[in-house]
């Protein structure tokens, strides 16, 4: 994108993810992740995993970010968060995280978790800000360096229209 051109937030559109994205979104999974998914780890994912709902962010035409979760009984696990590093400081990751929690809760889901890299403190902060808490470690998660992942969870509100306790 060039830094030019003015920056429309009404122009992103959220959708599901397909497998036309996939050339696109690997290409963004490599600038983002020294240990990215590979094609068919998406493609499984999108066809083969009845849990997974992935959806990406789309600007003008090109994808600039996507984000995934697994809906397992009453818990969503994000698997995957990541903006086009051309997007980022546009609040597209905040943007795609809300509109997970936002799947999760219309789907009955009453808690998310996800695991972020101990180092990844924009990351973490974002989190948080949506009420996300650290609740352990898992040790040497990541298998590029071993490092550690913090494990975050987050309690959901009940949908508008809800029965209540």
């Amino acid at each position: 994108m060039a830094m030019a051109e003015a920056w429309d937030p009404e122009a992103v559109v959220l959708r599901p993810m397909q497998v036309r994205d996939l050339d696109e979104v690997l290409r963004i999974e490599k600038r983002c992740f020294t240990a990215p998914w590979s094609r068919h780890a998406f493609l499984t994912e999108l066809v083969e995993n009845q849990f997974a709902h992935y959806t990406v962010a789309e600007y003008r035409g090109r994808l600039a970010g996507y984000a995934g979760v697994w809906l397992i009984l009453d818990e969503g696990h994000v698997t995957n968060i990541a903006v086009d590093p051309d997007f980022r400081g546009r609040h597209l990751g905040e943007r795609l995280l809300r509109h997970l929690m936002a799947q999760c809760a219309a789907r009955g889901i009453t808690r998310m978790t996800l695991e972020v890299r101990v180092s990844n403190t924009v990351a973490q902060n974002l989190y948080r800000k949506l009420g996300f808490v650290g609740v352990g470690v898992r040790k040497g998660y990541y298998t590029d360096n071993q490092e550690d992942a913090l494990i975050m969870w987050v309690d959901l509100p009940e949908p508008a229209g809800g029965t209540g306790a």
